[in-house]
């Protein structure tokens, strides 16, 4: 078996782990159709990477009691939020906060978000969210997570951007952020 490549270098793209592969395979394999409807033209591309070292960027999160369910697990819909915060801070550490890049009339609207829940985060647990810049285009980029505790791998995500105008519309990415992921 071969090493494993980084975020950056794989140009792999999601197969077991694609959520609509995921789907229909549980689906065919309990006999029934899936009537489900999905965009066939699915943009991740990221598989990423169980190394801490292979992500330039880390942000450091606390979880709050108010995100746990009554087991005291943090509940699948906070790992979202825990992805924007640390994606907001690795464009502010690049030396382009978030609000400056709307005043100059881009926003970077979600089109796709993938997280693989691997052991589950805990109230009070010090999270490390690390994050990589992956494919880009001249309109969306993807970036990899990886969010550990105590160095211990809790998930991976992907999330796929799309930069658009104040109406919404696709615009061009700024040049920096395209160099980013080449």
């Amino acid at each position: 078996m071969g090493a494993r490549q980084s975020p950056v270098e794989s140009g792999a793209t999601l197969s077991a782990t694609d959520p609509k592969s995921a789907r229909e395979s549980a689906a065919t394999s309990r006999g029934r159709h899936l009537s489900c409807r999905y965009r066939a033209d699915v943009r991740l591309q990221l598989d990423p990477s169980l190394q801490p070292a292979d992500y330039p960027y880390a942000h450091t999160l606390r979880v709050r009691f108010a995100e746990t369910d009554a087991m005291g697990i943090v509940h699948h819909s906070r790992y979202l939020p825990y992805l924007e915060e640390a994606r907001v801070e690795y464009l502010r550490a690049l030396g382009h906060p978030y609000h400056e890049l709307r005043a100059e009339g881009v926003d970077y609207a979600v089109l796709e978000a993938f997280v693989q829940y691997r052991l589950p985060l805990r109230f009070d647990d010090e999270v490390t969210v690390h994050l990589v810049m992956g494919a880009t285009t001249r309109a969306t980029f993807q970036m990899a997570y990886l969010l550990t505790v105590g160095g211990e791998v809790r998930a991976t995500a992907v999330t796929v951007h799309g930069c658009v105008n104040p109406q919404g519309k696709p615009v061009r990415m700024p040049e920096w952020l395209l160099e980013l992921g080449r």
